[in-house]
């Protein structure tokens, strides 16, 4: 099983609820906590990802902060949605 299959599993199994419509608070770490996510490319990088899904299957970002090593952020989903799971793997 590769990496990001295994996160992908455990992400199935959390036991977060889903309430379509929702507001949702997520922290996202990078591997071994590698200082990496605020050079100024990966920055570009992220922006564009974030973009890129926005695009495909639609939320709002009420709240974000990017440090070194990892984000936090607040998406509010559409009314009829609770999909997050979908968005973090696009």
């Amino acid at each position: 099983m590769t990496t990001v299959e295994a996160v992908r599993k455990r992400q199935a199994r959390s036991s977060r609820v889903r309430v379509k419509g929702g507001t949702y608070f997520f922290t996202a770490v990078t591997y071994e906590r590698q200082g990496i996510l605020t050079c100024d490319k990966n920055v570009l990088l992220l922006r564009e990802a974030f973009r890129y899904v926005k695009k495909k299957h639609p939320f709002s970002i009420d709240a974000f902060v990017l440090l070194a090593d990892h984000l936090h952020c607040i998406w509010s989903l559409p009314e009829a949605d609770d999909d997050f799971l979908t968005r973090w793997h696009d």
